[in-house]
């Protein structure tokens, strides 16, 4: 037991060490452009922030993530500064996931350790709780301070703090999405909206055989973008450029694409994650197709802030028939698919 009691303090810091550490550096991943910006969209903007301060909120957090998990490992102001300030910090998030899985359910990826390791609301909660029980634990081991040096332990914040902001450097809030083919000039493109329950189906006579002609044709929201979209069968895909899945389905629609004739017309929206990995992106594709750069933002609120990337819409007459996303249960599934294209309707 004597063993147990003295080491008991260093595992507790160690362990919620690791999990700040590691939940600083995952929202940074895969690239930290992208990760930042879906966070934003995804975590922030949606409780009301303003674009402009999400990017500079986003980028505090997550430094101050980090100097938490470091300077918990640290001797200076432990007991009276460190572990209140991560017990608070923690206390904010077990509030607000509280709030959202009364609101909201326990749906989606909370965002506490970005893209890296999806985790759900509750199982959030559930880690946020321990930690916090774990800290409490500390708390009341620790005898003292070992080295109240209150300019050690500001400086880490800052340079925590001044580090991700140079690993995530931010674009201007005036910089304008990348138009890669031609397209209309301010294009706002509302959100696809699944009207699946609400089609009416086109019939005709020929020769006394009844003839499929599909849905109703209506608007898809996006015929400012591509203005075909609405007329027949349309893949309407979201992808990030710098995005292996969304590469790997890419490069199944092409394949799909050249063995059947009559497969419907490939057009994409691209995140505005990093451009200039488009043309890579259509090489190994192994094609080119009509595409549109979006701004991450606009992006997510286009795809759905529930759904994630890549995003395969499945349109007929502006219809939405089938929605893919993701890389998990809803993810693009090629044999469904194909056999989903041979329904007449």
């Amino acid at each position: 037991m004597k063993n147990l009691s003295r080491y008991l303090p260093w595992s507790i810091r160690i362990a919620v060490s690791a999990l700040f550490l590691l939940s600083a550096i995952a929202k940074l991943y895969p690239n930290p452009y992208f990760a930042l910006s879906t966070f934003e969209a995804k975590q922030l903007i949606p409780l009301g922030f303003d674009q402009f301060y999400a990017s500079y909120f986003s980028r505090i957090l997550i430094g101050v993530e980090l100097s938490l998990g470091i300077l918990l490992l640290l001797p200076f102001y432990l007991k009276k500064i460190v572990i209140p300030a991560t017990i608070l910090m923690l206390m904010v998030f077990i509030a607000h996931l509280s709030i959202s899985i009364l609101s909201s359910g326990n749906q989606g990826n909370c965002g506490c350790f970005g893209a890296l390791l999806p985790m759900t609301p509750v199982q959030a909660l559930i880690k946020n709780i321990v930690s916090v029980a774990l800290l409490i634990v500390l708390f009341k081991k620790l005898e003292g301070d070992d080295r109240p040096k209150l300019m050690h332990l500001l400086n880490v914040v800052l340079a925590s703090i001044l580090l991700i902001f140079l690993i995530g450097p931010m674009k201007s809030i005036a910089t304008q999405p990348q138009q890669i083919t031609e397209m209309p000039n301010e294009v706002v493109a509302p959100k696809v909206v699944d009207t699946t329950a609400a089609q009416t189906i086109e019939v005709v006579k020929k020769d006394s055989v009844p003839v499929y002609l599909g849905p109703k044709k209506i608007k898809s929201g996006f015929s400012n973008i591509f203005p075909n979209i609405d007329s027949g069968k349309k893949i309407l895909c979201f992808f990030a450029p710098s995005c292996d899945h969304c590469r790997a389905t890419a490069k199944t629609l092409t394949e799909m694409k050249k063995a059947n004739k009559d497969f419907p017309a490939i057009q994409i929206i691209f995140m505005d994650e990093a451009p200039e990995e488009i043309p890579d992106f259509f090489k190994f594709a192994g094609a080119e197709y009509p595409n549109y750069v979006m701004d991450i933002v606009t992006f997510w609120s286009k795809l759905g802030n529930n759904r994630d990337v890549p995003g395969v819409f499945y349109l007929w007459n502006g219809n939405s028939q089938k929605i893919y996303h993701g890389t998990e249960d809803q993810k693009f599934n090629a044999a469904a698919f194909k056999k989903l294209l041979a329904k007449e309707f």
